[in-house]
């Protein structure tokens, strides 16, 4: 049994408190876009195997898709084994959840191969012990997703617009990013609630124009190139590019693929993980 696995941009990430244990309140608009992973699972006789067309992605404990396969296996007290197959598309440590969205497939797929019936809120509690993100990746789509992450809304879909992705040639901690930020010195914070509004109305030129992600001075301020790639993808005629998650991926909307085009074609010159692609 095989499914894509959806990466996710965020257009809000907003930081709004911290708990006692330390992570941190967010209240962030996710979107799913047509860039995946696909993950194929089938039962063996025991145990977990998993298998990557990428080497340097780690296939045993390491890697979030044998977690949430153990932690299926071991909460509903499965005797039989699985192997999973992981075709990599979507950069790891780039801000667009590709750990989380294979985690999330694992259970999906896991939940329907063993017959559990487990409904979507339960993966997604399942999911939350996994990661952060994981629950919105069981639903995706387009949502906004609170608390540490595990609140999901669905939202009205901001589908078909047009994105190029660029990744520069590192990965980004999470866990560091979110550590080094300070919430006392956020001044100004995503207007979540009026770009929800807007992209109900399919407003591409204010969403583009006002997207936030406080999580990105962290990371600007680590790696310059980041802010050069926001400009890069600006002059290409992009209506307006944000960083995703704790990043370092930068992504841009275009109202035109010519130019969209063009601005894949300008960036690959220069980058190895360049996408066109669009939100769904």
């Amino acid at each position: 049994m095989e499914i894509k696995a959806y990466a996710k941009i965020n257009i809000a990430l907003d930081v709004i408190g911290k708990r006692e244990d330390g992570y941190h309140l967010l209240k962030m608009i996710m979107q799913n876009i047509d860039l995946y992973d696909i993950v194929q699972i089938e039962k063996i006789a025991s145990g977990i195997t998993l298998k990557c067309n990428k080497s340097y992605v780690p296939t045993d404990e390491r890697n979030l898709a044998y977690k949430a396969a153990k932690l299926f296996k071991d909460i509903y007290n499965i005797e039989s084994g699985v192997h999973i197959n992981l075709e990599k598309n979507i950069p790891v440590s780039a801000g667009l959840a590709g750990g989380s969205t294979d985690a999330a497939a694992v259970l999906k797929i896991m939940n329907k191969l063993f017959n559990i019936n487990a409904s979507e809120h339960e993966l997604m509690e399942l999911g939350l012990k996994l990661g952060a993100d994981v629950p919105y990746c069981i639903t995706g789509g387009t949502a906004l997703c609170e608390g540490i992450g595990e609140k999901v809304t669905k939202i009205k879909p901001f589908k078909d617009k047009i994105l190029v992705l660029v990744k520069p040639p590192f990965g980004v901690s999470t866990k560091e990013v979110y550590k080094a930020f300070d919430l006392s010195k956020v001044i100004f914070h995503p207007k979540t609630e009026e770009l929800i509004l807007n992209m109900g109305n399919n407003n591409i030129n204010f969403v583009a124009n006002n997207m936030k992600n406080l999580l990105e001075n962290v990371t600007l301020g680590r790696h310059r190139v980041i802010s050069a790639i926001k400009d890069e993808i600006k002059e290409c005629g992009a209506i307006g590019s944000m960083m995703s998650g704790s990043g370092p991926t930068v992504f841009g909307f275009f109202d035109d693929m010519l130019k969209a085009q063009k601005c894949y074609d300008k960036m690959k010159e220069k980058y190895l993980d360049v996408f066109i692609t669009r939100t769904i």
